[in-house]
This record gives C-alpha cells, sequence and structure tokens, in this order.
C-alpha cells in the first residue's frame, strides 16, 4: 500500500508517494538524496540515524515515513546556518569529537535534542534532583547520549564538545 505523504526537511517541503512501510530514514536518504542521517545497525541500537523531529531526537531507522506527515524534519546539515556550523557542531570540531565521523550527524542531532530537553528538565536515569535544573556533568552526559554509539570510541571528546557547547 502506498501514500502520498509531505515532510518538511532541513526548511524544504517535499511530497512523496510511499509504500506504507518505508522508514524515515529511507525516505530520507532514498527518495530524498538526504545523506546525513547514516543507516548503521537499522535496529535502532547505534543512533546513527538520530534526526530531529519537531525538535525531539528520533531514530529514524524505527520511525515510519508516513507518520511523519507535514512534520519539520531536520537533520544535521539542516542544523547549519549560513556558511556557519551549529554551535554543538562547531564545538564536535573544536574537540575532535569524532575520528571516522559516520556516527557524527547522529551524535549532533542527539546533542541539540539532549541539551533541549535538559533545559526543559527532563531528568535522566542519572539525575540527582529530580524536580531542580539538569546539572549536565560528564556521567549525565554520558547517560543522555548513551544511545548514540562511536565505533571508534571518541566518547571522550564527544563528552568534552557536548560540555562546552551547553556552557
Amino acid at each position: 500500500m502506498e501514500a502520498t505523504i509531505t515532510l518538511r526537511v532541513d526548511g524544504e517541503k517535499h511530497e512523496l508517494t510511499v509504500d506504507t512501510r518505508t522508514t524515515l530514514l529511507d525516505a530520507l536518504r532514498d527518495r530524498l538524496g538526504v545523506t546525513s542521517p547514516k543507516k548503521g545497525c537499522d535496529h535502532g541500537q547505534c543512533g546513527a540515524c538520530t534526526v530531529l523531529v519537531e525538535g525531539r531526537r528520533v531514530l529514524s531507522c524505527l520511525t515510519f515515513a508516513v507518520a511523519q506527515e507535514e512534520a519539520e524534519v531536520t537533520t544535521a546539515a539542516g542544523l547549519a546556518g549560513e556558511g556557519e556550523l551549529h554551535p554543538v557542531a562547531r564545538a564536535f570540531v573544536d574537540n575532535d569529537g569524532f575520528q571516522c565521523g559516520y556516527c557524527t550527524p547522529g551524535q549532533v542531532c542527539s546533542a541539540v535534542g539532549m541539551l533541549r530537553e535538559a533545559a526543559e528538565g527532563w531528568p535522566s536515569h542519572v539525575s540527582g534532583d529530580l524536580e531542580g535544573p539538569v546539572r549536565l556533568d560528564d556521567e549525565e552526559i554520558r547517560e543522555r547520549m548513551s544511545g548514540n554509539l562511536c565505533r571508534c570510541g571518541a566518547y571522550a571528546n564527544i563528552v568534552a564538545a557536548i560540555r562546552e557547547a551547553a556552557e
């Protein structure tokens, strides 16, 4: 079964007809040519496909494209401004928060979403105070980013980059 949907991706509106079983990741990469989100495990375990949907972190390999009708989808490429990197992406560069770079777009999107969640006061498993503001120490950052894997092991620099961006 097919459906015609409208997706707003990185500020551009796209109308496309997809099989109703098509994931958001496959619609982005295969149908729209948006290659920032990566297909890693294709099972929602690595986070390489993380994008922001209406500002919230989403594993695009586990999300049906038809469920995102008219939603604003932002990829790491869409976070950049007029020739400028997003502050989180800039912090990744400044702190060597990547090696091969395959996971980086998902890491950056996840970090942007995570910083928003923390700013809104969402606690995590390791949050000490469930009522007060979230304090983004290294333990808190690691917990909140635990759904994004890096095969190169650049975790120390990723945490440093997020800590810098949070400041």
